[in-house]
């Protein structure tokens, strides 16, 4: 979680929007909306959440490997945590 306030207002925002996105999607399947549009939302949607995971991941090394008050060790598995999560996000 975010440690700064205006951080945390930011990502929120970004999830908010993207939250009104996946509503427009279903709005659009439920009615008559050509699928080349909804493709295009898709995509929009995808590089949206690509956003929200780079600015939460750039928050994150500020606040907890930078800013943070650790130990050698905490930083190192830390960093191991944050190594597997970008492996599996980028699969």
């Amino acid at each position: 979680m975010p440690k700064q306030i205006e951080d945390k207002k930011k990502i929120l925002v970004r999830v908010k929007k993207i939250q009104g996105q996946v509503h427009a999607i279903e709005r659009a399947l439920e009615g008559d909306t050509p699928c080349a549009a909804i493709l295009q939302q898709i995509c929009a949607i995808r590089g949206a959440m690509n956003g929200l995971m780079t600015e939460l991941l750039e928050v994150h090394l500020k606040d907890t490997l930078v800013a943070g008050e650790s130990t050698e060790q905490q930083r190192h598995d830390e960093l191991s945590d944050i190594s597997k999560i970008l492996k599996s996000y980028l699969k």
